[in-house]
């Protein structure tokens, strides 16, 4: 009788990974929610426990912009649906953000215990129907079709997703997808919802806690790279905004801003190569700009913990080792993929470096529809931009390597 209630029972969380997790993330400020996060989190648990109880699907769609508190509380949500003995777990395609809060939830607990609750989302490709609880989904905007190294696997992540646990929650901003691959989208988790006949709502997260809460510094964005015009903006006095003509003054400043809390880090468009020979990052430069005698490596070693690891600063982070992540400064490099010319914002796909996944394909599509590869280009590079930009929550420091663009900004930006 033992040996059946093994084979066909499901595996529960422990009482002693319940209190480890929830130890850990009373002991975090980093996750304390506010009250607009705390109606999310509620209608999240309501909906949770409903499926469980009934064995009906649900699926709740949560859109927020940048700094609006959707990792912070999909962690919470994690934690006490844990605690409520629920099978759950937390998905997002980028490794980055699973690996830093995995680091920052483990504690003293077995790693095999918390690690087993972050993945992949093209982890459900064979997962049986109703097989969790709940699926935590962070960063939804970057969902695939196919999974797997070659994109050969599974049909649908979203799909998957949705078919494989009782209640899934998706957060999402549809102004962060960043590659060709990313199918995520509220229409297609409203498809698959119906699909399952799944019972689904929508909520939004409007205030925003990153960029020191100035809506009028994520307007700005939105307006000087022209992927939405937006009222004008009120200034943003209380967030710190550089722009910087010399890369070297902006890495020293952001160094100097590190010493406080090791929270601060350089970032850059993917406009340079990879280079795969050495371990040893100290000594292997990928992105040089030789006018100013400026170089610096990519962060190969410690992709997944970037964010955390106390030599970082001294490395550049891209798009891959941040989105879903914040810190108290960022200082961003703008490269020859995003230029001004005739009097308005354009992108240049041919600038990307070789070695960056996200533009795969565009080559042969600006061949056969130029139009199309372009208005593709042009959301994707512009997405990219958004994000690293918005991914400091004190202040924002910027040096283009086009010179036109950089008076652009200078004359966009007013204080």
């Amino acid at each position: 009788e033992i040996l059946y209630k093994i084979e066909n029972g499901k595996l529960r969380p422990s009482k002693s990974l319940q209190d480890s997790l929830s130890s850990m993330l009373a002991g975090n400020p980093e996750f304390v929610m506010i009250d607009e996060q705390k109606v999310v989190y509620e209608k999240a648990m309501e909906m949770a426990l409903k499926s469980r109880e009934d064995n009906k699907k649900r699926v709740l769609i949560v859109e927020g912009g940048p700094g609006t508190g959707k990792s912070v509380l999909a962690i919470n949500l994690l934690t006490e649906l844990t605690k409520k003995e629920l099978v759950c777990q937390y998905t997002s395609k980028n490794s980055a953000p699973r690996n830093v809060y995995f680091q920052k939830l483990k504690g003293k607990h077995k790693n095999i215990s918390v690690k087993n609750m972050f993945k992949g989302t093209g982890a459900y490709i064979n997962t049986p129907k109703n097989y969790f609880d709940a699926i935590i989904v962070d960063e939804a905007h970057r969902l695939n079709e196919k999974s797997g190294l070659f994109s050969n696997l599974g049909e649908n992540q979203v799909k998957e997703i949705i078919y494989s646990s009782k209640f899934s929650i998706f957060f999402i901003d549809e102004c962060q997808r960043i590659s060709i691959k990313d199918i995520g989208s509220v229409a297609e988790i409203e498809k698959y919802s119906n699909k399952n006949h799944a019972i689904y709502e929508k909520m939004e997260l409007s205030s925003q806690f990153r960029c020191n809460g100035s809506d009028g510094y994520l307007s700005w964005i939105d307006n000087v790279l022209e992927i939405k015009h937006t009222a004008n903006y009120d200034g943003f006095d209380d967030y710190d905004f550089k722009i910087f003509d010399n890369p070297n003054k902006l890495r020293e400043a952001i160094i100097e801003k590190n010493k406080v809390s090791n929270k601060s880090r350089i970032l850059a468009g993917y406009c340079w190569n990879w280079i795969k020979e050495g371990k040893n990052r100290d000594d292997v430069f990928d992105i040089e700009i030789l006018e100013y005698n400026f170089s610096m490596s990519w962060n190969l070693g410690n992709t997944g913990t970037y964010a955390i690891d106390s030599n970082s600063v001294n490395q550049v982070g891209c798009i891959h080792t941040s989105q879903g992540l914040e810190f108290d400064y960022v200082g961003v490099i703008i490269g020859e993929d995003l230029l001004y010319s005739n009097e308005e914002i354009k992108t240049d796909f041919m600038k990307r470096a070789n070695t960056d996944q996200s533009l795969k394909g565009i080559k042969g599509l600006n061949k056969k529809d130029p139009d199309k590869a372009q208005a593709i280009a042009d959301e994707i590079i512009k997405n990219t931009y958004r994000t690293l930009l918005t991914r400091g929550q004190k202040g924002c420091y910027v040096y283009c390597v086009d010179k036109e663009l950089e008076k652009y900004l200078k004359t966009k930006f007013k204080k």
